[in-house]
């Protein structure tokens, strides 16, 4: 019974690592799937969503479908409250 469970135990590595390569070949791919590439006009960027929005701007008040006033005195059309105005200091306003 010693042999046994010694051999078994010495063997345990390597059926597991064997069993788990199968597992991963057998298993599909997971992968995440590409935004769609919008085409953005000028002034604008893509956001995470894939939607082309209006890139932060100056202007003495706030432009139509702003959404947030920037540190740097900037105005932002972002549509998620993450990230927006990253790159221009924080908000300094919700709008």
């Amino acid at each position: 019974m010693k042999f046994r469970s010694f051999t078994l135990r010495m063997m345990l590595p390597a059926i597991s690592a064997g069993v788990l390569t199968a597992a991963a070949l057998l298993a599909p791919a997971a992968q995440a799937a590409p935004l769609p590439t919008a085409a953005c006009g000028s002034g604008q960027y893509q956001n995470t969503a894939g939607d082309c929005v209006n890139r932060p701007q100056q202007a003495p008040s706030a432009p139509a479908g702003a959404s947030a006033r920037c540190k740097d005195g900037t105005y932002s059309s972002s549509k998620t409250r993450s990230g927006t105005c990253s790159h221009h200091g924080g908000v300094s306003e919700w709008l």
